[in-house]
């Protein structure tokens, strides 16, 4: 089977290296891909290819299609399920027999716009906090629903904002202020509707599926590190580390996930006539020991599918592939009896200006670990090329194990202005079964 993976990032890099060790993977082609990715080898020996393509050009993505006559199209990012990149595919003479591992645009629309996600579950009655939508030109009335709620402030970019679109602020003041900034395109296109929600305390935990549309799998879950300072300090990100398993998202807790939200979320899509098939995000808050939504994502996460693949047990490949015939419930896929962490080592400045083109040092002495490349280039030293720049993921058999392992590795690579958290995963040191 030939498969090409779209995309360019840690997360594209992580189901690579899952997808090649495969033995029904015959050629892996990644478009375009990454230093790390293009140094992957197959089961069969053969060296993972980067392929050049512009992700959100259909016609691009296509031309690679059809050249290396590719049989499954597994989309990584968000934008190009979002713009109807399945649709897409699905109406093109000749590429017929084309499985794309992601959702229509109709099923994409749980991530593309937040107003409709919320609406969707309320229609399901999935839990998740109380909201109203206002457009652009309704500042007064969203600042009259702001005087009601209760601190902190949730504002929320309606459309794709790259994983900054969420704005929590405890000042009513400020709050407005940022609300005012969002309506006159700090977010651009993304913002011309704001979602103002209620505020929920607890735990945030990451749950995902894949699905044929009839049956899924629960694959490990994991918890990420929005923000760029420790312990949740500075403007959020597009994620700094994760962590998987979470303590509390004991086998009571999932099974309140798949009742009260996984079902009832397929259900409503099958309702909606969507024929979803792909990976699916729950991105969760523990409320007291009972599941919210906060918002559902139509792919992977990134850095959380580095962290997930570490302990994935099973053919990923396979499993894919079996979307393909409604056939999911027939493949084994298990989450290894271990703890993963993943780092993320980003360019200083980040989430907002950078400077790129530093030579990255010290990759080949990490032994211990795996380095997802997320924003690298090569030239041809591998030197940073994005904000965030590489992922340091280990496993072990403890969380306190799995995280000693993870910071003693990333401290033999360095770069000019790098920077991380240093307190990936300490949160969750104090409960239980660590």
């Amino acid at each position: 089977m030939k498969v090409l993976v779209l995309g360019s990032g840690g997360r594209e890099h992580a189901l690579a290296w899952k997808l090649a060790q495969s033995p029904l993977v015959s050629d892996l082609f990644v478009g375009p891909g990454n230093p790390g990715t293009s140094s992957l080898a197959l089961t069969n020996g053969k060296q993972v290819q980067n392929v050049a393509l512009l992700t959100n050009n259909f016609q691009s993505v296509e031309n690679v299609l059809r050249q290396h006559a590719i049989d499954m199209l597994v989309v990584g990012p968000e934008e190009p399920l979002v713009m109807g990149i399945t649709d897409y595919c699905k109406n093109r003479e000749g590429l017929e027999n084309l499985l794309v591992i992601g959702p229509d645009s109709l099923g994409a629309r749980l991530e593309g716009s937040k107003d409709y996600a919320k609406a969707f579950m309320t229609a399901c009655r999935i839990p998740t906090a109380r909201y109203r939508t206002f457009t652009c030109e309704q500042y007064p009335e969203a600042c009259l629903y702001l005087d009601s709620q209760e601190p902190p402030y949730v504002l929320k970019a309606d459309g794709l904002a790259a994983g900054k679109g969420v704005l929590v602020e405890p000042d009513l003041v400020k709050a407005r202020a940022n609300l005012k900034e969002m309506m006159e395109g700090k977010f651009g296109a993304a913002g011309s509707k704001i979602v103002v929600e209620e505020f929920l305390r607890g735990t945030e935990v990451s749950v995902f599926i894949l699905t044929d549309g009839v049956h899924y799998k629960v694959l490990p879950e994991a918890k990420d590190y929005k923000r760029i300072g420790e312990h949740d300090q500075g403007p959020n990100t597009g994620g700094m580390g994760a962590v998987s398993p979470v303590p509390f998202a004991d086998g009571n807790f999932i099974k309140k996930v798949e009742e009260r939200i996984i079902k009832p979320t397929l259900e409503g899509l099958a309702g909606k006539g969507c024929d979803y098939r792909g990976f699916l995000f729950f991105g969760l808050i523990n409320c007291n020991g009972e599941p919210y939504v906060i918002e559902y994502n139509v792919r992977m996460g990134d850095p959380e599918t580095e962290s997930v693949m570490m302990r994935m047990q099973g053919d990923l490949a396979a499993a894919c592939y079996s979307l393909k015939t409604k056939t999911l419930d027939k493949v084994a896929l298990s989450a290894a009896n271990c703890h993963s962490v993943t780092v993320v080592a980003a360019s200083g400045g980040y989430p907002g200006s950078i400077k790129k083109g530093f030579p990255i040092r010290g990759l080949d002495q990490v032994k211990e670990a795996t380095v997802f490349h997320m924003g690298t280039s090569a030239m041809p030293q591998v030197v940073t090329a994005g904000g965030r720049v590489l992922a340091v993921s280990a496993t072990g058999s403890t969380l306190l194990s799995a995280r000693e392992k993870a910071y003693q590795q990333l401290s033999a690579i360095s770069f000019t202005d790098m920077i991380y958290r240093k307190d990936i995963g300490e949160d969750l040191m104090d409960l239980k079964n660590q």
